[in-house]
């Protein structure tokens, strides 16, 4: 399938170095090779590939390609610079795509800087919204759920491939990537904390609680999620406060980018799809049309709680409340709407009979809505 990222490549490596990070096996390198034939002489190269490395390392690729594609070179020490370079003396009109399994300002810091010389992307699982054309957004919203929206394991459409490709990948992740990061005696409470946030989804995160779980520090379970946030295995997503530093210093609450991966039954599922297809829009707008944009959630001092709130250039425009089946306003989101008369409230169904308007809030199908995303 042509991934939404797509056209947007195409049009940024005719300016600029292109920048391609996102999840393991979410389809970065499909995406990479699918563009080649748009080219005349395209050259894909991989650092994890020996003769691909050696390639890297000499410079040697043909210098007539009009497409340099570097998958994985953030693996190579001093990559930044030498990307720059690369970048710097490289023929005319030589477009330059570089992608990464994760964040790659965590992987071999340097000195160099980039500025000015890429587009950065984002490339997000699958959503319903970017399965608009291909299935109804109910039936979309169901698949996302249950076989989440990594490509591989959706493109199959059964739960058993699903979770074999699960086990394999979890297992890979922990043994290859988070070993970049953790000391060998640490990957075992790596694992356990993995294990044990599966169930804690959409909840906000008490290190103090999940320290005392796993017998080990709080900073030390703030640092390993930071880890796992770092390799885009887990997302967090922060209470909207018009003060930055007071919602930094509040509990986040964590998704994982494999909703299949998600315990806790359907309504946590399918609260977690509709995180990552929410992150998907707000990364898309910030990526392609530089949009001053978050994703948050609200809690107030009495306990009230909205799931999700967007917000844009620091104020408030949607309070989004998600319920599998309940088409009665949530008390927490009509307080919330008096509170914020000026944002959009709209309640998330997956199972509504009917959408309808009341206290001025939309109950809506949450399929039907999240279709209507940027991405």
């Amino acid at each position: 399938m042509k991934r939404y990222l797509y056209d947007s490549i195409k049009k940024d490596l005719k300016k600029k170095m292109v920048i391609l990070t996102g999840p393991r096996q979410v389809g970065k390198t499909c995406l990479a090779k699918a563009l080649m034939p748009e080219f005349n002489s395209p050259q894909y190269l991989n650092f994890d590939n020996m003769a691909d490395a050696q390639i890297i390392n000499k410079q040697s690729w043909p210098h007539q390609s009009d497409l340099l594609i570097l998958d994985e070179i953030h693996k190579k020490p001093e990559w930044k610079k030498f990307v720059k370079g690369v970048f710097d003396t490289r023929p005319e009109k030589q477009s330059i795509l570089i992608t990464g399994s994760a964040r790659l300002d965590t992987y071999r810091q340097s000195d160099e800087s980039l500025a000015g010389r890429y587009f950065p992307m984002r490339l997000n699982p699958i959503s319903v919204r970017e399965l608009k054309n291909t299935v109804s957004p109910d039936e979309a919203l169901a698949l996302l759920n249950r076989l989440g929206g990594f490509p591989e394991p959706f493109l199959s459409g059964s739960e058993t491939e699903a979770t074999r490709w699960r086990n394999q990948y979890y297992t890979d992740l922990i043994r290859e990537d988070i070993m970049e990061f953790s000391r060998l005696q640490e990957v075992r409470s790596m694992r356990l904390l993995l294990e044990l946030l599966r169930s804690r989804v959409g909840s906000p995160v008490s290190y103090t609680s999940i320290a005392q779980d796993l017998q080990i520090a709080p900073n030390t379970v703030r640092r390993y999620i930071d880890i796992l946030e770092s390799l885009c295995i887990v997302f967090t997503v922060r209470p909207f406060h018009t003060n930055v530093a007071r919602a930094i210093l509040k509990e986040p609450k964590l998704y994982f980018y494999d909703s299949g991966f998600v315990l806790g039954g359907e309504g946590i599922q399918l609260e977690n799809t509709c995180a990552v297809c929410l992150l998907k829009h707000v990364q898309y707008l910030q990526d392609i049309s530089g949009e001053d944009i978050e994703l948050n959630y609200i809690k107030i001092k009495d306990g009230k709680e909205v799931d999700f709130s967007l917000s844009k250039k620091g104020k408030a425009s949607h309070l989004i409340e998600v319920k599998a089946s309940d088409d009665s306003p949530s008390a927490s989101l009509i307080l919330l709407a008096k509170k914020l008369p000026e944002a959009a409230a709209v309640q998330l169904v997956q199972n509504l009979r009917r959408e309808q308007q009341k206290d001025n809030i939309a109950i809506v199908s949450a399929g039907k809505w999240l279709a209507e995303l940027a991405a």
